[in-house]
């Protein structure tokens, strides 16, 4: 009889790789678990409550704020406060980041910048979704009120990420520096079990995952790159396919499982990028080298090797399949 492993049980079995963690990370990730159970019981009765549109507000990004990312950001605030091992979180919804002021957090070791819900505006079409979290140790003293600094780390000093992927079915895929993993819900009995594991990214793909809408808007190298993928040749199964969702979870999903390159690159309408280094690209990074693939903003610069400055800073980002992002840097590089 085949043995499931739960995510609690996997966890548990991995603390001896941490052994300054005490068991913190147990508990956080426990928090996590819980939020993306909750979350995931709004989404798969979206349509018959009133959970879907927008919430009449913008978030700092200027962005209309749906219904879920309210109740989402809400619900991993919430569950993340209660354990007393995080000091604070930045998420994608909040201008400033948030100080958790109990005693019990004063001491808690960790940070988590979230996205509570990526791809948010697609609910209302029935389209996958997705919460994309990262971990960092704090680097205030234990004790006292957490401040900026603890957010404004650089990628690489991450010691957890992962996403969760709400669509036909609920799945939590995470590192913490020793591989990845993945784990499917299982609603019947309301655990997450190991489904995927030591999940690596092909060394290369044919799908590319792009917004060719934009396209009018990209720099040289990245619409050349573009052309490059819809060329015909039998030696490199060229033409790629296509296949852009408009939620990064789902799109760095399909890649990391088939193989691909992601494409969000910085345009006229955009100069910095569009997506978030803390809570988008730094995460999914961590992740993508963790499984054997490769992350950059340009050609040379490693997401994970960027400094930040601001807690919403915009990025490029380029990840999936080493050879697909090799062969982009090439054409980024000669043409710009």
């Amino acid at each position: 009889m085949e043995i499931i492993k739960t995510l609690g049980e996997f966890i548990i079995d991995r603390q001896k790789d941490y052994p300054d963690a005490s068991g913190e990370l147990t508990s956080l990730f426990s928090s996590i678990r819980l939020a993306a159970k909750i979350l995931h019981r709004e989404i798969n009765k979206a349509g018959l409550a009133d959970i879907t549109g927008a919430a009449g507000d913008e978030n700092v990004q200027g962005e209309q704020q749906q219904k879920l990312d309210v109740y989402a950001n809400e619900r991993f605030k919430n569950a993340l406060a209660q354990r007393g091992v995080v000091c604070g979180i930045a998420s994608e919804e909040e201008e400033q980041f948030v100080r958790f002021e109990e005693t019990k957090n004063l001491g808690g070791k960790y940070v988590v910048l979230i996205d509570p819900l990526d791809g948010s505006s697609n609910i209302d079409v029935n389209v996958s979704v997705g919460t994309i979290f990262s971990v960092y140790r704090r680097v205030s003293p234990e004790g006292e009120h957490v401040t900026e600094e603890d957010f404004l780390q650089p990628g690489h000093k991450q010691i957890a990420a992962g996403y969760i992927i709400y669509g036909s079915s609920t799945m939590l895929v995470y590192t913490t520096g020793n591989g990845v993993n993945g784990f499917t819900y299982d609603p019947t009995i309301g655990v997450f079990c190991l489904s995927h594991p030591n999940l690596r990214i092909p060394e290369d793909g044919t799908i590319y995952s792009i917004n060719e809408g934009n396209y009018i808007h990209f720099p040289e190298g990245v619409k050349k790159y573009i052309k490059y993928c819809q060329e015909e040749d039998d030696a490199t199964q060229r033409p790629y396919t296509s296949r852009y969702i408009g939620s990064l979870v789902s799109d760095f999903h399909r890649n990391l499982i088939k193989g691909g390159i992601y494409l969000y690159p910085t345009s006229s309408r955009y100069p910095e990028g569009k997506l978030r280094l803390l809570y988008e690209c730094n995460p999914m990074a961590f992740l993508i080298e963790q499984a054997g693939g490769k992350a950059i903003a340009n050609p040379g610069q490693r997401i994970l090797d960027i400094e930040p400055k601001k807690l919403h800073q915009r990025c490029p980002l380029f990840v999936g399949s080493p050879k697909m992002v090799d062969k982009l840097e090439q054409f980024i590089s000669e043409l710009g």
